[in-house]
Parts: structure tokens; sequence; C-alpha cells
């Protein structure tokens, strides 16, 4: 029997051959603050292949995307 080893949840996975960033994530990968994708407000839209998504700020500080 063969034992693979699991990747965390929160790990990033990568195409096949596809060689890793200097920090391990895949180099097509981006990361954003959320004050700078916020910008002083509590909401943005997002679109996504011709739908509108709302990415908004809760009074307790997490997120919640919508469409």
């Amino acid at each position: 029997m063969t034992h693979t080893k699991a990747q965390p949840a929160d790990s990033p996975r990568r195409p096949e051959g596809a060689p890793p960033s200097a920090n391990g994530r895949p180099a097509s990968t981006r990361r954003f603050e959320s004050a700078d994708l916020f910008a002083g407000t509590d909401e943005v839209f997002i679109q996504h292949r011709g739908r509108e998504y709302r990415l908004r700020i809760t009074q307790n500080g997490k997120l919640i995307l919508n469409a």
C-alpha cells in the first residue's frame, strides 16, 4: 500500500510540472491586502465570467462573497 503525504488545507496546488515561486506558491498566484482591495470601503464588486460578485467585510471583520 502506498501512502502519500496530505497537503495542508491552505496549501496551494500547482499544475504538474509547474515550478514553485520563491515563496512556495505557484508563480501565477497573486496576493492582495484587503485594505488595498477595499480602499476604505466595506464592499467591492468583482466581475467573473460575465457575473458580478459582491465581496464585503462584515461587522466582525470577516469576508463574505455573494453572487
